[in-house]
């Protein structure tokens, strides 16, 4: 090959890259990159139990906070099977609970994060069920977390009443109600010596800021979540690390 029709080809293959993929910053590996069959080496696995903030309402699948928390831990140097998600939008804490027996899981999962409540409260349940239905979900965290309450990371409930959809109904209502929501899901997380973290306060900058916000006017965007897993990814860490 000539050295001029070399550099030719070099220069034609550039551009098409640049049309077909343009250079984004922070850019998340589509799902399919997920393939439990692509990396042989990959030792860790994750189960993310909850409700439509883990399913990821209304964002990319490569979003959702699962997904991104997956792809951070891959960037730190953890081997890591896909995220395994039982959530749907929806779900109230007996839900999830009738949900995840029908589920065909691994016996024990070296991370697992728990984070529901949200329709218990939409529904006007009390706080009092609230309480023994979380427990109870919570003791199942830990059941596939091998029996290790510090394998599980309990995450706090949003508060949906800063988005456009909740400011429609009663924004202070809704914050006092997950503020005691909130409260409950702490105590008993402290109590079975799992870990917690908290993502309300992340969740009430949308009032502010649009771009926090999902295109439904409800949900957080991947933005949020991304802000997330900011503060859930320290946890993760020290999860895995003495795993290793």
């Amino acid at each position: 090959m000539s050295r001029i029709l070399f550099i030719f080809l070099i220069f034609a293959g550039l551009a098409c890259t640049d049309k077909e993929n343009p250079v984004i910053m922070n850019v998340i590996p589509e799902p399919s990159e997920f393939n439990e069959n692509d990396n042989q080496d990959s030792t860790f696995y994750y189960l993310a139990l909850g409700d439509s903030y883990t399913i990821g309402e209304s964002v990319e699948e490569n979003e959702r906070f699962p997904v991104q928390l997956v792809t951070q831990l891959k960037a730190e140097g953890f081997g890591m099977q896909p995220a395994k998600i039982v959530a749907r939008t929806g779900w109230t804490t007996d839900e999830l609970a009738a949900a995840i027996e029908n589920e065909n899981l691994k016996e024990s999962y070296n991370l697992v994060t728990l984070l529901i409540g949200v329709n218990n409260q939409y529904r006007g349940r009390s706080a009092d069920d609230y309480r023994s239905e979380f427990r109870n979900n919570l003791q199942t965290a830990i059941k596939y977390a091998g029996n290790k309450a510090q394998n599980v990371i309990v995450i706090s409930i949003p508060d949906y009443g800063v988005t456009p959809f909740g400011q429609n109904l009663n924004p202070e209502k809704i914050a006092k109600e997950i503020d005691k929501y909130n409260a409950i899901n702490f105590q008993e997380t402290q109590q079975a010596n799992a870990r917690y973290v908290e993502i309300t306060a992340i969740s009430r900058e949308a009032l502010n800021n649009e771009m926090l916000v999902a295109s439904d006017g409800l949900h957080p965007s991947g933005l949020m979540y991304r802000r997330w897993v900011d503060k859930i990814i320290s946890e993760a860490k020290e999860i895995l690390e003495n795993q290793k």
